[in-house]
């Protein structure tokens, strides 16, 4: 087994498959700028690693990821900061949906908010039964990232992205299974062991048609990815910069 440190993600390669786990078990694996910029290299340094042939990711604990860290939260002053902000979260979604390798997701607890946008991120998402999942970002006056906009009607249709977006109601792991969010729902007790056997399976397959069928489906699937990006962005940083989302995140 080989062993790669970062400061706020446990990453650790076993034959072909590297399990990066969100490690803020403490604040739910909450998203602050550290854990935002380690996930972001552990996955590209997965995708580099000649060695890795399928990432599975986890949060450590109770949730996989609850969201922006409240405690930490410093709200954006400048555009330019507001940017470098967003910029660095849509740099995670370009290293797991972009990147070669696929990517299994153990979902555990909370997914809100960016985690949820995460969880949508992988291609290959196991949902815990007691695991549940929602978007609040409408409601505090901001907007989701990750190629939501693109990803979440792809996989839900329109009418159904829609509600989910703009009510921001929580939603169970077998509601998100019937609304072709989550890919499989599974015990608690089995998540890790059934992911494990995912990414296996993916891992054993040969690289070259592997890494060519999620490049080409997304090209076709998804042509107007990178322009979803950039359009979440810019509305995202109005949103950190519209003194209503500073109150809304203080009552959150």
């Amino acid at each position: 087994m080989s062993d790669f440190r970062y400061a706020t993600v446990l990453s650790a390669r076993d034959g072909g498959v590297r399990t990066i786990t969100l490690n803020r078990p403490e604040s739910l694996n909450a998203m602050n700028r550290a854990l935002i910029d380690d996930l972001a290299r552990a996955v590209e340094d997965a995708n580099a690693d000649p060695a890795t042939r399928a990432i599975l990711l986890t949060g450590a604990g109770r949730a996989f990821c609850a969201g922006d860290d409240r405690r930490e939260h410093i709200h954006p002053e400048s555009e330019e900061a507001a940017r470098a902000l967003v910029d660095a979260i849509q740099r995670v979604t370009r290293a797991m949906v972009l990147g070669p390798k696929p990517i299994v997701g153990a979902i555990n607890g909370w997914a809100v908010g960016g985690g949820f946008e995460w969880a949508i991120n992988c291609d290959f998402p196991l949902w815990a039964e007691s695991a549940r999942g929602f978007f609040p970002e409408v409601s505090l006056n901001l907007f989701v990232t990750g190629a939501v906009t693109t990803l979440l009607p792809a996989l839900t249709g329109l009418a159904k992205a829609r509600e989910m977006l703009f009510f921001g109601r929580k939603y169970g792991a077998r509601e998100l299974a019937e609304a072709g969010v989550a890919w499989r729902v599974v015990p608690d007790d089995l998540l890790m062991a059934e992911a494990r056997a995912v990414a296996g399976e993916l891992a054993g397959l040969p690289p070259l048609s592997v890494r060519a069928m999620k490049r080409v489906l997304h090209a076709a699937a998804l042509p107007d990815i990178g322009r979803a990006m950039a359009l979440e962005t810019d509305a995202t940083v109005a949103g950190f910069l519209d003194p209503e989302t500073t109150r809304r995140l203080s009552e959150f």
